[in-house]
């Protein structure tokens, strides 16, 4: 008989944002859900870069959310400097694999876990002047179809949620001509909101979804669908 499970969530970047609607979502269907974040006000305050993650510290998590990531390394590919380019690295995706790497030990002893990665749209599509991110939220696809190769016999579950343009607080900070044109280009006419991507997230967390690994799912409005047309848009 496998050891009795914890109900106890982990989200990374929870401070804010699509990490903070997560949270709250979780919560809502009763996990216990700790937050991480490098901002203040987080149950664990660190860097999963950096600081140091004891396997002993996270071994009692059956979700993990890895949602903690920057997108603010703007460069185009030529101009890319070292630094900026391990920071996001770094950061999206070494941070993630070590937070869930810490955790794995208990999942696999208690032969169950979710793991659902946030990366995004720019990890199959590309994003110009942003290289690093979307290498970084690329590498993560690959990291949650090995996790969920080496889960299946352990009842461990692994996928990635992959938004697009998502109308959190820094989004919405940015100058109207911005969202106006990024608003224009969404077959939609409107961004996600963070409670949408967290209810998908949330789904992939529970019990419901055991049958659903290794996947990268987007949650982008239609973003990349092909919505050309030879005939009447207006009689469509």
């Amino acid at each position: 008989m496998s050891p009795e499970r914890t109900n106890r969530a982990l989200v990374t970047g929870a401070a804010r944002g699509i990490g903070a609607a997560i949270a709250d979502r979780l919560a809502g269907d009763g996990l216990e859900v700790t937050t991480l974040d490098l901002a203040e006000g987080s149950d664990l305050q660190l860097d999963v870069a950096d600081d140091p993650l004891r396997d002993e510290d996270y071994g009692e998590f059956d979700v993990v959310v890895a949602n903690a990531g920057i997108t603010d390394t703007i460069a185009p590919a030529h101009r890319m400097t070292d630094e900026a380019w391990r920071r996001d690295i770094d950061v999206n995706l070494t941070g993630a694999y070590r937070v869930i790497r810490a955790a794995l030990g208990g999942m696999r002893e208690r032969q169950y876990g979710r793991i659902c990665a946030i990366s995004s749209g720019a990890a199959t599509a590309g994003l110009a002047g942003q290289v690093a991110y979307s290498a970084s939220k690329a590498g993560l696809i690959g990291m949650v179809k090995t996790l969920a190769v080496e889960g299946l016999r352990h009842g461990i579950t692994a996928n990635a949620v992959l938004p697009g343009m998502i109308a959190t607080e820094k989004v919405r900070a940015m100058p109207a001509e911005v969202r106006n044109r990024v608003e224009a280009a969404l077959p939609t006419g409107r961004m996600g909101e963070p409670d949408e991507v967290a209810e998908l997230v949330a789904f992939l967390c529970s019990e419901r979804a055991g049958y659903v690994t290794g996947q990268e799912v987007a949650i982008a409005g239609g973003f990349d669908l092909n919505t050309f047309t030879l005939g009447n848009p207006g009689k469509s």
